[in-house]
């Protein structure tokens, strides 16, 4: 079973790409009758990826007054409480749930774009040579981050990690992600009849759900091959600069308007799916987050190249400050008064102006 496999079979399902499935034991995809969709296991057609250890969550030790009980690994992890196990479970579930596909409304639709965006550039960023170590380093706090925000998941959560080289470990108890999720899947797989009443799942399962589990950590980490977005007819110009950043960042500093003209023609074309959509926005948000994230000027280049279309101009300025929130941030992080660029707010919609000026 290989990620980049259940991988596009996520894009095909989310985009609604009309390819057939593929075999992904021992899991595959079932579609709710909201379109939502979760990776079921092969064996077990009512239990999910992300919910298999629903009823294995720890207590909350917030909601009681004088917590008194152990953490299940507490021999494994000596340096761990009752509250660090509690983060140590969210974490894991968020990680699970990465693969999953649930939309209710316009916001919960941006926080899984954003999400699944970060998680796709989170396994680019360890390939990128064109970015140095403290660029990559920034990058990587910034994409995990929100891959985090995007779930999303509480404040206590949301800081609670961090990398230690290509490795993310709970910083409080300096215990990495990897080890602690082993040790989590292992212990269930071995006392598998002790806990047979919240377990519904065959104990073979249990190792593949470990297996996938670290996978996906791993693509957060760097650590193993970065995942490519699938061939479409109509992307040829667009894909090569999407899976391979390196590509993009030579095309900007060698030729800018070779990579506007790629974006001209896209808006050029009327064809419209939303697989083509979306990678259109990846395009444009990797544009801001790779090029505008450290050299926010450049910005001045794109509206000069597109001028003469006001049009599209507006089109493409609207969707990276509006599609995802984080240009928002990037403003915020880097101290740029973006009032101070009225050749780029003049193009603002409505809804730009009322969160930007």
């Amino acid at each position: 079973m290989e990620l980049q496999t259940i991988y596009n079979e996520y894009l095909n399902i989310k985009f609604k790409r009309g390819l057939p499935p593929v075999r992904t034991n021992p899991f595959e995809y079932g579609l709710y009758e909201d379109d939502s969709a979760d990776l079921f296991l092969t064996d077990h057609p009512d239990e999910t990826f992300t919910n298999w250890m629903y009823d294995l969550q720890p207590r909350d030790p917030h909601y009681v007054s004088e917590p008194n009980w152990q953490p299940v690994l507490a021999d494994v992890f000596q340096q761990m409480d009752i509250y660090d196990e509690q983060v140590l479970y969210h974490l894991l579930f968020t990680i699970n749930t990465t693969l999953s596909i649930h939309s209710y409304n316009a916001y919960s639709a941006m926080n899984e774009w954003m999400k699944s965006y970060s998680f796709l550039q989170l396994s680019h960023l360890s390939e990128i040579t064109r970015l140095n170590e403290e660029q990559k380093h920034q990058l990587r706090d910034f994409f995990f981050f929100f891959y985090l925000y995007a779930h999303p998941v509480n404040e206590e959560t949301l800081y609670a990690c961090s990398f230690k080289g290509q490795n993310l470990v709970h910083t409080k108890t300096d215990i990495s992600l990897e080890h602690y999720f082993t040790a989590f899947h292992d212990h269930y797989s071995t006392n598998m009849n002790e806990y047979s009443q919240q377990i519904t799942i065959a104990p073979h399962d249990i190792p593949a759900c470990k297996h996938l589990t670290l996978e996906l950590l791993r693509c957060i980490e760097g650590k193993s091959a970065k995942l490519n977005m699938p061939e479409e007819e109509g992307l040829e110009a667009l894909l090569p600069l999407i899976n391979d950043v390196d590509q993009m960042l030579q095309l900007h500093d060698k030729n800018k308007p070779a990579l506007f003209d790629i974006m001209k023609n896209f808006l050029t074309d009327a064809r419209s799916t939303p697989y083509r959509d979306h990678c259109f926005t990846m395009l444009l948000q990797n544009y801001a987050a790779y090029i505008l994230f450290f050299r926010f000027d450049e910005i001045y280049a794109l509206v000069d190249y597109f001028e003469d279309t006001p049009v599209w101009c507006r089109t493409i300025i609207n969707k990276i400050f509006m599609d995802t929130i984080f240009m928002e941030r990037i403003l915020r992080q880097k101290r740029i008064d973006i009032t101070a660029y009225p050749n780029v707010t003049q193009f603002f919609e409505d809804e730009a102006k009322r969160i930007y000026l």
